[in-house]
């Protein structure tokens, strides 16, 4: 582990002695999804400021704040957006003894429950998953971003490509099938060619 590791003591909390408390900043998290290492990179180093309390039997109450900055592609022209994120924390946790790794569950009342069994509480993959879940699904690097072609990928706002300029300009009055452009038909009724017909009387 990087000696940067968000990390809480929680076993004088635990044997009934004040609260815990700890700050400080990441560049980075090191966590654990399906089974996978994964590594959660931040722009600058993120602050954190974290403060648990004991509630209950093996209840506790985690609260304080997480200021990561991600770094997140364009959706539209993929450049490089640095995303600041100013979180507030609060969530109950629980502990069991015989929990190896930490995790969230949902409890029976709907909210997140941070489970531990080592009172020597590495935060990485609690603070990861805040993050993850505040980041927005998609950011733009600006509001007027018009994109890229999709042609050939020209980003279109350095200017058109040869693609762009070349995409007709829709007809503000298109005109009917099977009449030709500038007819004086081109707005007839539809169903006049009807009444040329012989028919039959019933």
């Amino acid at each position: 582990m990087n000696d940067d590791t968000p990390r809480i003591h929680l076993g004088s909390l635990l044997r009934g002695s004040g609260d815990a408390s700890v700050s400080g900043e990441v560049q980075e998290l090191h966590y654990e999804q399906a089974g996978k290492p994964q590594t959660l990179r931040f722009a600058v180093p993120a602050p954190y400021g974290i403060d648990v309390n004991p509630l209950e039997g093996n209840e506790l109450w985690l609260q304080g704040y997480f200021e990561p900055t991600l770094d997140q592609e364009c959706s539209r022209c993929l450049k490089p957006v640095t995303v600041p994120l100013d979180l507030k924390l609060g969530t109950l946790m629980q502990y069991r003894p015989a929990v190896q790794e930490p995790f969230l569950e949902e409890a029976d009342s709907g909210e997140e429950l941070l489970i531990f069994g080592n009172p020597d509480l590495d935060l990485s993959s609690y603070l990861a998953e805040m993050a993850l879940l505040s980041s927005p699904l998609s950011v733009l690097h600006d509001p007027n971003c018009k994109g890229l072609c999709q042609v050939c990928g020209h980003d279109l706002n350095e200017g058109p490509c040869e693609h762009s300029a070349a995409v007709p300009i829709e007809q503000e009055h298109p005109t009917e099938l099977g009449v030709p452009e500038g007819s004086q038909h081109a707005h007839q009724n539809p169903f006049a060619a009807l009444q040329g017909l012989n028919l039959p009387d019933e």
